[in-house]
């Protein structure tokens, strides 16, 4: 076997952490590839419930005489040092691999599109994995978010293609081997890893740069980091999605209606005329007409008609959390979403406003102490096309509160920079 290849028999493969969402479309992917798998996690969930209903081992706490019979140890950047599992590994000598390291190494059993950026990943890659199933690709995919289609966010396809959601929060997504690799936006996040913008920048570059030469970028035009990121990039094809008239993939003729997205798209890089008339997607929101784009960039580079793609966008079920409607009570609809940036939140409620005649009543809950007090001036401005705003005690995910970054500060925020209606959300 090719040494760059998982060999045939490993052992038990153990997951620390293994009902983390990218961890577990990992450990899905290896059961179905005939791996065994067990792992922990702190608590049961529906996800380790699935993993287990797919013949996975999961214990409900973190032990060291978990790790059992395990061959390697598999661990998220979450899990730091003193974990008894990790601990124990280390005493016994085991190898003991990052998430990011076992998902690469299944990657380089395929071709790849690896979808990162700071906003979007989930649904771009839900969207490219869509694409690819209607083009008859049977796609592996692996994502950060549950696809209602799977009704999981992994599958083990049997085609040559993989499709995976590349994380930049730890730098991870640069050890991806990505033959196709898409770039959504660039945003000051995950400063506690990067450091500097400057630095972050410099990761993007290097996971747009590390694409074969037989491969190809797909970049978001309309973000001026990413068209600067553009500007950068030597020796790679590239290929431009966007709004903007120089995208070689362009939205024209956007309209909504009832929730869903209306427009004909311009294929500029392949000739005069060359469009896709009449796509429907049955979401609202500018931003997920964008993501719509880059799959469908991704779609026609490999080959997919206009009819595909077409039908394929107008079936589009969604993904988990990312504007799922949940209820509809007494005439009012709720919709959940897991954006927890400025820029996200912005785009989710200027989604919502495109969706109805009615009010838009939006309750925040800040995830991290540290993301509120780093983009604060940012979330005291983003809610502005929410009527009504409630915000929710801060989700610290682990860390100490900080001064100034607490659900009242943001309220006292959101006051002073001119929202009309905000408020803090009590038990």
């Amino acid at each position: 076997m090719n040494a760059t290849k998982l060999p045939g028999e490993l052992g038990p493969i153990h997951f620390i952490g293994i009902g983390g969402i990218g961890m577990s479309g990992i450990a899905e992917v290896l059961m179905t590839l005939g791996y065994t798998v067990q792992g922990s996690d702190s608590k049961a969930s529906p996800i380790t419930a699935r993993l287990v209903s797919l013949g996975a081992t999961v214990f409900d706490a973190q032990r060291a005489e978990n790790i059992g019979g395990a061959a390697v140890v598999v661990i998220s950047s979450a899990i730091k040092k003193g974990n008894p599992e990790l601990e124990e590994a280390r005493l016994r000598k085991l190898p003991v691999v990052r998430r990011a390291e076992m998902l690469a190494e299944l990657m380089r059993l395929k071709s790849n599109v690896a979808i990162a950026g700071t906003h979007g990943k989930t649904t771009t890659t839900t969207m490219v994995a869509t694409l690819l199933d209607k083009g008859g690709f049977d796609p592996t995919v692996i994502n950060g978010g549950v696809i209602h289609a799977y009704g999981s966010n992994a599958r083990a396809g049997a085609g040559e293609w993989m499709v995976v959601e590349a994380d930049e929060s730890d730098g991870s997504f640069n050890r991806l081997p990505a033959t196709i690799a898409i770039v959504t936006n660039i945003d000051p996040e995950h400063m506690d890893h990067w450091g500097t913008f400057d630095n972050l920048r410099k990761g993007f570059l290097d996971f747009v740069s590390n694409v074969p030469f037989y491969g190809l970028a797909v970049c978001c035009t309309d973000h001026a980091e990413v068209q600067a990121l553009v500007g950068r990039v030597t020796d790679r094809r590239i290929v431009t999605f966007g709004f903007n008239a120089q995208a070689d993939v362009r939205a024209v003729n956007l309209r909504f209606e009832n929730g869903t997205a209306l427009f004909d798209v311009l294929l500029q890089s392949e000739g005069i005329g060359a469009r896709i008339d009449g796509c429907t997607l049955p979401m609202p929101g500018e931003h997920n007409v964008s993501n719509a784009l880059a799959a469908i960039a991704v779609a026609r580079h490999l080959g997919m008609t206009a009819a595909d793609i077409r039908a394929a966008l107008a079936g589009f079920a969604g993904v988990n959390r990312r504007f799922t409607k949940v209820a509809e009570v007494g005439g009012v609809t709720i919709i959940d979403d897991y954006g927890h940036h400025p820029v996200e939140i912005a785009a989710v409620l200027r989604a919502a406003r495109q969706s109805t005649k009615g009010r838009v009543i939006a309750v925040h809950q800040p995830h991290r102490y540290s993301r509120l007090h780093d983009l604060f001036d940012e979330f005291c401005t983003c809610f502005n096309e929410a009527d009504v705003v409630a915000i929710a005690e801060v989700y610290g995910a682990g860390e100490d509160p900080i001064a100034g970054a607490t659900r009242d500060d943001l309220v006292a925020g959101l006051i002073a920079h001119g929202h009309r209606h905000a408020v803090a959300l009590r038990a």
